[in-house]
């Protein structure tokens, strides 16, 4: 703290004042200078943390008030699904609004699994339930797999699956993913629904010397946001604040995923998953460009597998984010 220096008897009236004004601007700019230093990103800017609940799916399959109870706990306030989690629209909203915590988005897939909501199936019914749940923005999970690469085969791992689905994109089906994406946005927006896209690492890998990602953003209706994952996008060799300078304001929402620095560079869905904060993504400089760009919804997410419990890892997150 810097220090005045002590009041000669002899100084006149008008430097004792003079003296007590300036006393009080280094005092409060003292103070300017605490509150700056206290005040943690989120907090500066008013902003909540979400949660993706991709990250504890199971734990909110079996026992979904308990899930969003201990993620309250923790002290998110924003949830974004990944479907239905196993539960009616009704059950998931009642459970939110017990354990206080808002249902700002979901991510659908394409194609339903198991019995899940997709952007295939009745989209009037599924505008129907996203009422009920009060979200009026949902997100493509994942790009459609081109009809040529076939369904799951008897013995294949899904995971097995999702990557020779990324091997096999080209250039016509990045275009008919956005043809994909400007078809039901038509119809959700009549219904109330902004539709958008979440990115993997294959959107990307070069493409005749582009990338899917950049096709996307061409070739759909400006209407349709991206939320950007910036996890998936380091892993893909891009990075975050580039695509967010280039490409604001149509990315609105954000994933906070982090990596390890072992991770490689590729295009077929791998990383080395680490707690936020905890791997190489430059936070300090990611989310003040996000907020620049007009996001305004961030979901801490993490892939598998963990080196510790999922609610444990979700914690360490939300606290290295408290702390920015």
């Amino acid at each position: 703290m810097m220090e005045i220096p002590a009041t000669p008897f002899n100084l006149t009236r008008r430097e004792l004042i003079a003296r007590a004004m300036l006393g009080a601007a280094l005092a409060g700019a003292t103070s300017c200078v605490s509150r700056v230093s206290t005040t943690s990103f989120f907090a500066g800017q008013d902003l909540p943390i979400g949660v993706q609940l991709y990250t504890v799916s199971d734990a909110a399959r079996e026992d979904l008030p308990g899930t969003f109870l201990r993620l309250a706990q923790i002290g998110f306030k924003t949830v974004e699904l990944a479907g239905y989690h196993g539960h009616t629209p009704s059950a998931l909203k009642a459970a939110a609004d017990r354990a206080g915590l808002k249902l700002v988005s979901a991510d659908l897939p394409a194609i339903a699994r198991d019995n899940g909501p997709s952007l295939t199936g009745d989209l009037a019914r599924l505008a129907d339930d996203l009422h009920v749940l009060g979200i009026s923005q949902i997100v493509l999970s994942s790009y459609p797999p081109p009809s040529r690469v076939g369904p799951v085969g008897p013995n294949e791992a899904f995971q097995d699956y999702r990557i020779r689905v990324a091997a096999a994109m080209r250039e016509e089906d990045w275009k008919a993913t956005a043809d994909f994406l400007n078809e039901k946005s038509a119809a959700l927006r009549i219904e109330g629904i902004a539709l958008g896209y979440h990115n993997h690492n294959p959107e990307f890998a070069s493409v005749d010397g582009t990338t899917g990602f950049d096709i996307l953003m061409r070739e759909t209706d400006p209407s349709i946001f991206f939320e950007l994952d910036v996890g998936w996008v380091v892993a893909g060799g891009a990075d975050p604040v580039s695509l967010l300078n280039r490409y604001a304001p149509r990315i609105r929402m954000m994933h906070v995923k982090d990596i390890a620095a072992t991770t490689k560079t590729n295009y077929l869905l791998a990383q080395d998953p680490t707690e936020v904060g905890r791997g190489i993504v430059d936070w300090r400089r990611v989310l003040p460009t996000a907020y620049a760009a007009g996001i305004r919804h961030f979901f801490v997410e993490q892939e598998p597998p963990f080196r510790q419990g999922r609610f444990e890892a979700l914690a360490d997150g939300f606290a290295y984010l408290s702390s920015l």
